[in-house]
């Protein structure tokens, strides 16, 4: 294997504490004479546990106990952070002394670290291990390569070892990304054929995780015609994919992915590919609070929102973007809209409906200083306090710092206290697959059924119409068709941060403020029917389903107002403290 060529401090750090094998990570302590450094990398038992050390990072939780997954669409112009002009992906806040990102760079070759400290011991064993071992072998490669991944897309040229590196090699330069793209591509084709279909082991890496990788590593590579090579990696894209279709299937009912009792069904199972393990019970309790942070005040703690932009994606149940259906009503924009609208948004008029201890329902409202909440006890709506409008905290709620949506989705938990639930989070679902397979055909100019039958079948899931005959074998059509599903079907799922760096939108997302709910003295009643966002400032905005509000903005509520956007954005900067400590390593443009 390549020789590492640059390691940043932190994980030179990381390996001191590591010793030789990822095990001395787990929060668990065994006696067991299997586990000693001389015999380690020979037990299956003890190789079990090195792997699964690998996956202990993942969570990669920069942030309070919310995935790094969960977060990083709050990064686009589809969410918003609490606090306005602070966003990372736009404007004074990304830095390379941004701590976030310092966090997330650490996290990524933590992992990376553990995997090569795991993968370098095991080496001179693999002629004589088992299936088995060459099963756990195979998970850690692929996991390897989704950190590499991550790394690559957010920040471009990065440092890259494979095995563990000595201090004589720490002051050396960045690899090109296309060589760690072909490397991820190639880790996941080789590792893919030790692994089942379907792990026996849920939370662990699978055959379609590793060809899932494949795709998004092709879809990254082509869409941004890495190394020239644009159309030989959506090729390599499609082919991954092609693999998986049939092999896997979607859950029935949307919404059964984001709540503890949906993940338990068989059919959610089948749909997600690789996700992050939370659970509340046992001794290993890992809490997700994801939900606690996304609902209305008079539920938990507001910390990030969703923004109209999202909201004004989704199409209206025609199948019709919101500009071209007479479904459309501004007055209630929420009614005769696709499901998955409602399955991850709240707005004004709302009810609202999960567990914060007990079962909590609210109408949520943007306006009023005083709200309807559902009486368990007496089986009665009663009248109380607005929290979002009439609170010391309200500052901080949807209809201050957001835009007048609260993220739905992760928030709908009736099973367990939405402070402390064990609800899984989706790194890869099929969902992706049919719709990664549907991107790189059509990038590829290849519009046949299958093409159709993948996006037929996300959409037909959620009650929406097939593929529209005017879309079919126009190209430009099919291309916004599959860049719209990829944002309504992932919303706040993480993909979108990478896709918007592929598709170059991010000055269409982030260039400007932000608009949302009507203000006070007008309210959605006192809209106009005229007043419906304008898709067609310029191709651009047309293609990506970028909504613009300048006809009627006067009247919406307006965040964000210094807002911008400079090209070096579509990557990262490397953390500061990084290049203090290795000379060679060069700042990314514009930083």
């Amino acid at each position: 294997m390549k020789q590492f060529k640059y390691i940043p401090y932190l994980y030179m750090c990381a390996l001191m504490f590591t010793g030789i094998s990822c095990s001395d990570f787990l929060d668990r302590e065994d006696t067991n004479t299997a586990y000693t450094s001389e015999g380690f990398f020979t037990s299956e038992a003890a190789i079990k546990e090195g792997a699964t050390g690998c996956y202990a990072n993942l969570y990669m939780e920069i942030e309070g106990s919310i995935a790094h997954s969960t977060i990083f669409d709050f990064y686009t112009g589809l969410a918003c952070e609490r606090t306005e002009n602070t966003t990372i992906g736009a404007g004074g806040a990304l830095n390379a002394d941004n701590a976030t990102i310092q966090s997330l760079w650490s996290n990524l070759y933590t992992n990376v670290a553990r995997a090569n400290s795991f993968l370098s011991g095991v080496e001179p064993n693999l002629a004589t291990l088992n299936e088995t071992c060459l099963r756990y072998v195979a998970e850690v490669r692929i996991l390897r390569a989704y950190n590499y991944y991550l790394l690559i897309a957010l920040w471009g040229d990065v440092p890259f070892y494979t095995t563990p590196p000595t201090p004589e090699e720490y002051e050396v330069a960045k690899t090109s990304k296309v060589e760690i793209l072909d490397f991820i591509i190639k880790e996941c084709t080789e590792a893919a054929e030790y692994l089942d279909w379907t792990a026996e082991e849920r939370g662990r890496v699978d055959k379609p995780f590793a060809l899932g990788m494949i795709n998004r590593a092709g879809l990254l590579g082509g869409s941004l015609d890495y190394g020239g090579k644009g159309q030989e990696y959506f090729r390599t894209a499609a082919d991954a994919a092609s693999q998986v279709i049939g092999k896997r299937a979607l859950a029935n009912n949307y919404e059964d992915l984001f709540y503890v009792a949906g993940q338990a069904k068989s059919d959610v199972r089948n749909e997600m590919i690789f996700e992050l393990m939370y659970t509340v019970n046992g001794t290993n309790v890992h809490r997700n609070w994801t939900g606690f942070g996304f609902v209305s005040r008079m539920q938990g703690q507001t910390s990030r929102h969703p923004t109209m932009m999202l909201a004004d994606t989704y199409e209206c149940i025609d199948g019709k973007r919101i500009d071209e259906s007479p479904l459309y009503d501004p007055h209630h924009p929420q009614l005769n809209r696709d499901p998955r609208f409602k399955a991850t948004l709240w707005m004004h008029g709302d009810t609202a409906t999960c567990n914060i201890g007990s079962m909590s329902s609210v109408i949520i409202n943007a306006y009023d200083i005083e709200t309807q909440q559902y009486n368990y006890t007496t089986g009665l709506w009663e009248v109380r306090n607005n929290d979002d409008v009439n609170s010391a905290a309200a500052w901080a709620s949807f209809t201050n710092a957001g835009c007048g949506y609260i993220a739905a989705k992760y928030a709908k938990e009736t099973s367990e206290n939405i402070n402390y639930t064990g609800q899984n989070v989706p790194i890869m679902r099929y969902a992706e697959i049919l719709l990664g397979y549907a991107e790189a055909k059509i990038e590829l100019g290849e519009l046949d059924q299958s093409v159709y039958d993948a996006i037929n079948q996300v959409r037909n899931r959620v009650g929406m119409p097939n593929v529209s005959n005017d879309r079919i074998g126009n190209i430009d059509k099919m291309r916004q068709l599959v860049r719209r599903e990829r944002k309504v079907e992932f919303a706040l799922e993480g993909l979108h941060i990478v896709d918007m760096r592929r598709w170059g939108i991010g000055d269409l997302e982030n260039e400007g403020p932000l608009y949302g709910r009507p203000n006070e003295d007008i309210r959605y009643e006192g809209l106009a029917d005229t007043d419906i966002p304008n898709f067609k400032k310029t191709e651009r905005h047309d293609l990506n389903d970028i909504a613009t509000y300048d006809a009627y903005k006067d009247k919406l509520k307006m965040r964000d107002a210094n807002r911008y956007w400079e090209p070096k954005f579509a990557l990262w900067p490397i953390p500061q403290q990084e290049l203090d400590r290795n000379p060679n390593l060069v700042q990314n443009d514009g930083y």
